[in-house]
This record gives C-alpha cells, sequence and structure tokens, in this order.
C-alpha cells in the first residue's frame, strides 16, 4: 500500500488575502481556485519545487473556525518549511517582509527560524541536515 497526505488544510480569514500572503512573501504557487458556490473555494498553494503535501486555505465559515485563524495549534509551531538553502530564502523571506520570531539557530537536525504567516500561525524555515 502507497499513501501520502495530499493537503493539510489551514483555516483563513480571507482567500485573496491569504493567497497574496503565500504566493508573494513565500513565493507559493497557486495550484488551483475554484468556485464551489456558497461563498467557499477550493484554494491549494505549494512550495515552490515541491512535490509534496499541499496547503488547503479554507476560510472560515463558523464562529469557532474564526477563532482558530492564527492559532490552528495553541501557539505551537504547525508547519514546517524545509528549503535546500536555508540563507537563501531566510533573506529573500525577510526582504519581503515576512517576520521571523527568532534568530536562525543551528541545531542537530540542522539550521532553522521561526516566522509566523499573516495570520500568526508559527512555521518553521528549516534546512535539515
Amino acid at each position: 500500500m502507497k499513501q501520502h497526505i495530499g493537503c493539510v488544510s489551514l483555516v483563513v480569514r480571507d482567500y485573496d488575502e491569504a493567497i497574496a500572503f503565500y504566493t508573494q512573501k513565500l513565493r507559493f504557487s497557486l495550484v488551483e481556485d475554484t468556485v464551489m458556490g456558497d461563498g467557499k473555494r477550493w484554494v491549494v498553494v505549494a512550495p515552490p519545487g515541491s512535490a509534496g503535501t499541499r496547503l488547503l486555505l479554507a476560510k472560515a465559515a463558523t464562529l469557532q473556525q474564526e477563532h482558530s485563524v492564527g492559532n490552528q495549534t495553541g501557539g505551537r509551531v504547525f508547519l514546517f518549511l524545509h528549503t535546500d538553502d536555508f540563507w537563501r530564502d531566510y533573506i529573500e523571506m525577510r526582504a519581503r517582509g515576512v517576520k521571523f520570531l527568532e534568530e536562525p539557530r543551528h541545531e542537530d537536525y540542522g539550521t532553522v527560524a521561526i516566522f509566523e504567516d499573516l495570520y500568526g500561525n508559527k512555521w518553521d524555515l528549516l534546512e535539515p541536515k
């Protein structure tokens, strides 16, 4: 049997502002943006050169979902963006206005720094060893 996680759902406030952040600040590709009716869209983005898991940008539809925007994991790092060149991406992301919460550090597993998306979800930018 072969399986993989195709998408991870990320609750957002607004489709267009989320698309703008991920495609402009993080340079993700807009893989799909399909209108589903009743104000819903199927919006999928993926990191540059990625053949793996993608993000499904899901607009909050209930009060409970709205409260989870920016805090999907209770304040922990939520997603891990792996890169083949930490310093290239770190410098470019900072230049495009991505907010890093710490200085880069070297760990046994690689070079890493935590950043926030437009809603405050925490991410690791990580170049594994």
